[in-house]
């Protein structure tokens, strides 16, 4: 997937008519679904995939999966909202090529009812399609953890990517959350909501290790969530991640945060730049971002110092990248 190109008219047609016909964006989930759109079910996917194409030549995949329990619903309404923005950003300002968006949700594989919903990369519209989608489910198990293992197991083993297979050059996978993940991938859940048959369970580690050979993964946590600021979870995270663990003050500063992320990673651009980028376009949370970033940036400018060069996402060997092998 990944042909087409977006339209900002198209995208404020279809709010002008959803407006006129009292529909919301998330007309789907509002209207009272409690099952997994077909379009989103990830049971029985082969793979989603990013492909190159004559519109988009040089494709870069960007995934954005989040919490869809407790207080973490508003999340997917404030990404709709803003679609023209983040897309502006990635391809006006050139962040990144040929960008193909996957939106996709979270919810607890041991009580949920819809725990995983994984949409396509796309280009065009149809992004904004597959947001509406998405069921709302609100639920969670009020434990700290949600099924973030479970989704990061599906971009492993079901994602295929022409940026790595040609180009040796991974996506960019961000986890939009205020809960930890579960310490292994269930055989059960994945059976039960994928379809996969696993002999055993998988570290949380483990699962994370494989997934990052095709993506840099970050995780974001909005501060005003219900378990926003928690130190046991953002421990666990940066136990994960590192420096890639982005705390965001303001949630409605999300799509500017993936934006810049995104061209920072692919050094289009510096921490500086960008949000002189978000002045220009009149965004107020050039602030907010900042102060999320600048654990990033200090780890960009420290690499830089060093001589290592400013990367955040190290290619990977052309020949090796199906199987995962870094470039040494």
């Amino acid at each position: 997937m990944g042909s087409g190109l977006w339209s900002t008219d198209v995208y404020t047609a279809a709010a002008n008519y959803r407006a006129a016909h009292g529909k919301s964006a998330f007309d789907y989930s509002d209207s009272g679904a409690r099952t997994v759109h077909p379009a989103l079910d990830p049971r029985g996917v082969t793979v989603r995939e990013s492909r190159d194409s004559d519109e988009h030549p040089f494709s870069t995949p960007i995934a954005v999966l989040f919490d869809v329990t407790g207080s973490m619903g508003g999340v997917p309404r404030v990404l709709q909202t803003k679609l023209p923005q983040l897309l502006g950003l990635l391809t006006r300002k050139g962040y990144a090529t040929d960008p193909h968006l996957l939106f996709g949700a979270v919810g607890d594989a041991t009580c949920d009812r819809v725990p995983l919903q994984i949409g396509q990369f796309e280009s065009d519209n149809r992004m904004d399609e597959d947001l509406a989608r998405i069921v709302l489910e609100g639920g969670g198990g009020g434990q700290k953890r949600e099924s973030y293992e479970l989704a990061m197991y599906f971009m492993t083993r079901h994602t295929s990517l022409d940026s790595v297979l040609k180009r040796g050059r991974r996506g960019y996978l961000f986890l939009i959350g205020d809960e930890m993940p579960y310490p292994r991938v269930s055989p059960s859940a994945v059976g039960r909501f994928i379809g996969d048959s696993l002999s055993e369970a998988i570290a949380t580690e483990q699962i994370l290790a494989e997934l990052r050979r095709v993506f840099d993964v970050y995780y974001l946590m909005p501060a005003a969530a219900g378990w926003g600021g928690d130190h046991e979870i953002l421990t666990r995270w940066r136990d994960l991640l590192g420096q890639n663990v982005l705390e965001l003050d303001d949630l409605d500063a999300v799509c500017e945060t993936i934006a810049l992320t995104v061209g920072i990673g692919e050094d289009a651009i510096d921490l500086d730049a960008g949000l002189a980028d978000l002045v220009e376009a009149g965004s107020s949370h050039h602030g907010t971002v900042g102060k999320a970033l600048a654990p990033l940036h200090r780890e960009v400018a420290a690499r830089d110092e060093a001589g290592r060069g400013a990367v955040t996402r190290g290619p990977l060997a052309v020949s090796d990248a199906a199987s995962g092998n870094e470039r040494l």
